[in-house]
């Protein structure tokens, strides 16, 4: 009789993945072990192996469709061969993700049930309304005046995959972190131009960390521990079109300049082609988001747990500073720091950061 095989778990802890191809059609002959089709995970494109030799009868989904675990994927005409024991990669396993509960504005709110009729005949969602009547009381007009500002915005985009998992990262991050931005400035005019300004930052938190090692830590709120690490992993934030990845370049205290460069471009390169293998994704220590590269000087930026910090590198730029009591121009890289305040100390902050400065400022 027929047999069905079903989206297995992927090892993190995902409800469902997204078809980015079929690698089979119906009707053809499959062996053990070959692909049948790749979905994406919030952080890598997953080929999915046959578990048994047989002939494919049905594909359950089509390309973009989200397939949830345990959901049929495909089913084999009878005669399937016996289940080989085959495993899907391991991808990388984070935390636990908790749905976070956004306090909705109408909680407690009177709304006539006419009004809250007609925000279900005309799909707006009440609480994105900004009521005008007595008391902030949602109005009729305020429901009109939002589905009219839904039409013309166009249809909404369903999150998916990799911006979908980084909403609930962020938004999880948010929930549980005490964040703290502190900010500073590196003259860095004795530079060459040929100084590679993303390693030679990796490198600088690097020698802030030996510093101030209380940067370069993990910190467990539930049981209350922090965890100070000797190997400084650096994360570095990779801006994608389909959201944002943050492989973890190894060790960086004791490589060399070109070796980092050569790490970083492959890392970037694997991230692009949503190839990067997992484990290049675990365990930082301490996260870069260099995003002078595309414009904006400081910023307050996101912790992600269980790390306690992250370096934010704006763009540099000439401009008049004062040094030896004259007025001169030099470039100057604008620095963030934002650390999680809960387990690190505002004093080692800033030492942390003056460390980072003093690093970046020699020649």
């Amino acid at each position: 009789m027929p047999r069905q095989f079903t989206l297995p778990d992927l090892g993190e802890g995902l409800e469902e993945a997204e078809i980015v191809a079929w690698l089979v059609n119906e009707g053809d002959h499959v062996v053990a072990n070959q692909p049948l089709v790749s979905v994406e995970t919030d952080k890598a494109v997953v080929e999915i192996p046959s578990p048994w030799s047989g002939t494919i009868a049905r594909r359950f989904g089509a390309k973009g469709e989200l397939i949830k675990v345990g959901a049929a994927l495909v089913e084999y005409s009878e005669g399937a061969g016996a289940d080989t024991g085959t495993i899907v990669g391991e991808v990388q396993r984070s935390e636990p993700t908790r749905e976070v509960e956004a306090p909705g504005r109408t909680k407690g709110l009177q709304v006539l049930p006419a009004i809250r009729a007609l925000a279900r005949k005309l799909d707006v969602d009440l609480n994105l309304v900004q009521g005008s009547g007595a008391g902030g009381m949602i109005t009729r007009a305020d429901v009109e005046r939002a589905a009219r500002s839904l039409t013309e915005a166009g249809p909404a985009e369903q999150l998916k995959g990799m911006r979908r998992a980084m909403a609930q990262r962020m938004a999880l991050a948010h929930a549980q972190v005490v964040p703290t931005t502190v900010i500073d400035e590196a003259d860095i005019d004795a530079w060459s131009k040929e100084t590679d300004i993303t390693i030679r930052l990796v490198q600088a938190m690097a020698a802030a960390c030996k510093a101030e090692p209380s940067l370069n830590a993990w910190y467990n709120a539930e049981a209350g521990e922090r965890r100070l690490l000797s190997r400084v992993d650096v994360g570095i934030a990779v801006d994608l079109e389909g959201g944002l990845l943050v492989p973890v370049l190894r060790n960086v205290g004791e490589r060399d300049s070109a070796d980092l460069r050569t790490g970083l471009n492959r890392m970037r390169a694997d991230a692009a082609a949503r190839s990067i293998p997992p484990e290049e994704l675990r365990g930082a220590t301490i996260t870069l988001s260099n995003f002078g590269m595309i414009g904006g000087r400081f910023a307050s930026l996101v912790v992600v747990p269980p790390q306690v910090a992250i370096v934010g590198a704006g763009r540099a730029e000439r401009r008049v500073v004062v040094n030896n009591d004259q007025q001169v121009i030099h470039r100057m890289l604008p620095l963030s720091l934002t650390f999680d305040h809960r387990a690190v100390t505002g004093g080692e902050a800033a030492r942390f950061l003056a460390a980072l400065k003093s690093s970046l400022e020699k020649p």
